[in-house]
């Protein structure tokens, strides 16, 4: 049995890198020839395209060394996800508390407020 059956989503995933890998390699591969042949003649464009290919190159490879972990212990995406929301719900809970007891305090200050007379107010008039 696959741990959370996610086989098909980890063979994707390689098969993707591979092809960031081979589009790497093209990339510096078709800067270094353009130079070459002199097709391209700033070195600054060539020089940015064979950096983006190196970098492309380095997370793909980074990539590959991460689907080759090997690890006994596996949890599934579902219950990850339940106990990082179970979480994420116990602090928003705790936040909406503290701003709904906070808006019932300015409302009671609010109706405190209102009911006070001035005491610059002019005592014999009506409003």
């Amino acid at each position: 049995m696959v741990c959370g059956g996610f086989t098909c989503s980890k063979n994707a995933l390689c098969s993707l890198n591979v092809v960031y890998m081979l589009v790497g390699l093209l990339l510096i591969g078709v800067a270094a020839w353009g130079k070459g042949f002199g097709l391209v003649s700033s070195i600054h464009i060539i020089g940015g395209v064979i950096a983006v290919g190196v970098f492309l190159l380095l997370i793909a490879i980074v990539g590959l060394i991460g689907l080759c972990k090997t690890n006994t212990a596996c949890y599934t995406c579902g219950d990850m996800m339940l106990t990082h929301a179970t979480e994420a719900l116990k602090i928003l809970g705790g936040v909406g508390l503290f701003f709904s007891f906070t808006e019932i305090l300015g409302v009671w200050l609010a109706v405190r407020y209102r009911n006070q007379k001035d005491p610059r107010a002019n005592p014999s008039a009506f409003l």
